[in-house]
């Protein structure tokens, strides 16, 4: 599915017939404000989705496939380079938003040889910045390090929430990076290299991504989920769902409590992805045969569960499902304290010394935790990749399609691996919170097939499989007995709850005189 990020003239090339009258009014008013506060028309827009992730939570990074979607909640940036630097030996960046007072506007002079980022501070313009160091490390690489990057005036308009679980910050850096690429004159820009630009830059703002959430931006596709593998390496194709009666479509319901993977990094996600790298290691220094190394790979501290996998599993004929059951039990049975493991125990686990791993896992990223509760998050990777191939078999297996008029069983099929997924991110890699668990709990008991949180946790999004005839209850179960009981304003209360289509991915929009 790689090629080039579209470039498109007209708005129905990148929404659905739906979403296009609000989508309309949206853009106009983006680039009325550009010409007002520029005093100069923009010359084009990049766009990049957030994303709903279906099944495969917190795999990612342990470099397991999973099955995400592209929304209509975008961030779109308009851009001119008409403007010069202010300071020899520098190129400047204006950056306003639409909402400019939550997003004050700035303005920077950057020097030519290097893009400096203060990942302490939460700052929202580090996300476009990450965005410009990524790009420019590639168009160094293709043109040399003389390359002198342009001048940018830029505009930002964001439908995706910030913490709210659908990626917000991915299509920020991956609509930065690709608007800075076409800026800089790249005619076309390969969806495969924006991605990985992506992935890389995310990580200097402070945040152990996987690389899901930026392959579902870049690459989905309209009317389809998007299967995204890692492993040998990044490849991303389209999964159609089968024809049911009742039709399924998905709902996301926003919980309202926000969980930055900025900030809560140290003691959540960041805490995750490094638990998992420590489980790779020590599963793989009692499991391999001995002097057996975990390989280098694209895991965020440069190994994975998967790569003891592969280790593991170096010449087997076994299916991926044999293999995963098999893992499962391993890790229960090597991987025995339930209340986790101290460094020290870590250390003597891998045979190697205290010093070495917290340089290892604990160097490149803040982290707290005196208890690394490696048993669980392995078991959570092996049963949620295991979940992964259930549900791809359900939608491609010839012998599992839907075969009757009425597809309530298969249905259900579905919906009980999201749920499963569910328990999962609860009990083993503890990501949920009360308030997405009861999400989940009402949405169920108004019939949902499958409710689940999506995203990092700890708040956010959940996603919801439901049939098309119960839509207005689910919606009015949601309302009262979850978000009547919570202070919310009438813009909030609108935006609680989505029923999402799958909507395409990144996108150029040209621009005739700074019009549409």
């Amino acid at each position: 599915m790689s090629g080039p990020v579209p470039t498109v003239t007209a708005l129905q090339d990148i929404y659905t017939q739906q979403a296009l009258a609000d989508q309309t009014v949206r853009w106009n008013k983006l680039l009325d404000k550009f010409q007002a506060l520029y005093g100069s028309p923009a010359q084009f827009v990049s766009r990049s989705p957030g994303r709903v992730n279906i099944i495969g939570e917190h795999i990612d990074y342990s470099l397991y496939s999973v099955l995400p979607m592209g929304m209509t909640n975008d961030i779109i940036i308009a851009v001119s380079t008409d403007l010069e630097p202010s300071r020899e030996g520098t190129y400047k960046i204006k950056i306003a938003n639409v909402d400019n007072e939550r997003f004050p506007t700035r303005e920077f002079d950057v020097p030519y040889s290097e893009v400096e980022i203060d990942a302490t501070l939460h700052e929202w313009t580090n996300y476009f910045k990450s965005g410009l160091r990524g790009a420019l490390q590639l168009l160094k690489k293709k043109y040399g390090d003389d390359f002198k990057p342009k001048s940018m005036q830029v505009l930002l308009d964001g439908t995706v929430p910030a913490g709210g679980g659908l990626s917000s910050s991915a299509a920020f850096v991956s609509s930065s990076a690709l608007a800075v690429m076409v800026a800089n004159g790249e005619r076309e820009v390969d969806k495969k290299a924006l991605t990985e630009v992506a992935i890389v830059s995310e990580r200097a703002v402070g945040v152990n991504s996987g690389g899901m959430d930026q392959s579902a931006s870049v690459f989905s596709k309209r009317g389809s989920a998007l299967l995204v593998s890692f492993s040998p390496s990044l490849s991303a194709r389209p999964v159609f769902f089968p024809k049911t009666n009742p039709e399924l479509c998905f709902m996301v319901a926003q919980s309202f409590v926000t969980s930055n993977k900025q900030e809560t990094g140290p003691i959540h996600y960041n805490l995750r992805v490094v638990e998992c790298s420590m489980a790779a290691a020590y599963l793989n220094a009692k499991l391999c045969p001995k002097g057996t190394e975990l390989p280098k790979d694209a895991g965020p501290l440069g190994v994975s569960i998967h790569g003891f996998h592969t280790n593991y599993f170096k010449d087997t004929k076994k299916s991926m499902s044999e293999q995963l059951n098999e893992l499962i039990e391993l890790t229960k049975s090597t991987l025995t304290q339930e209340q986790g493991y101290t460094v020290e125990e870590i250390a003597a686990g891998i045979g190697t010394t205290v010093e070495d791993v917290k340089a290892r896992f604990m160097s490149s990223f803040p982290v707290r935790g005196e208890y690394f509760k490696l048993r669980q998050r392995a078991l959570h990777v092996f049963t949620e990749a295991l979940r992964v191939i259930k549900f791809l078999e359900l939608l491609e297996d010839p012998a599992q399609a839907p075969d009757s008029e009425h597809t309530v069983e298969y249905n259900a099929k579905l919906g009980k691996l999201m749920n499963e997924t569910q328990d999962s991110c609860r009990d083993l890699y503890e990501c949920s919170c009360p308030e997405i668990d009861e999400l989940c709990k009402i949405a169920r008991e108004a019939g949902s097939y499958g409710s689940r949180l999506t995203g990092a946790g700890w708040g956010g999004c959940s996603v919801h499989l439901i049939p098309s005839n119960k839509i207005e209850d689910i919606r009015k179960a949601l309302l009262d007995k979850y978000y009547s009981k919570r202070q919310l304003s009438k813009t909030d209360l609108e935006a609680a709850i989505v029923v999402s289509r799958p909507m395409n991915g990144s996108a150029i929009f040209k621009l005739n005189d700074g019009k549409l």
